[in-house]
């Protein structure tokens, strides 16, 4: 299968084509998150690194923010977990 992609407009104006992992939606709906990878690759297993962006609506565009706020992350990593334990 494979996997879907986005491209993503970075603040510079270039762009950069990521592999979609997965979306997150808080279980109140007051928040999406986009997981991503770059296909960069880390350490001696050569695992996958992944990128966890907000997602924030502007007009018809979205916007991808970093998640500042220590609850919603921690928010974040329960919808990672209920996805990875399911």
């Amino acid at each position: 299968m494979d996997n879907k992609k986005v491209v993503i407009k970075n603040s510079d104006n270039t762009t950069t084509e990521v592999d979609v992992i997965t979306y997150l939606i808080r279980e109140d709906k007051t928040g999406a998150y986009l997981v991503y990878s770059k296909g960069e690759k880390v350490g001696d297993t050569n695992d996958n690194i992944i990128y966890i962006s907000k997602i924030v609506p502007n007009e018809n565009t979205y916007h991808l923010a970093t998640i500042g706020d220590d609850n919603e992350w921690v928010e974040v990593q329960n919808l990672l977990k209920k996805i990875a334990n399911a």
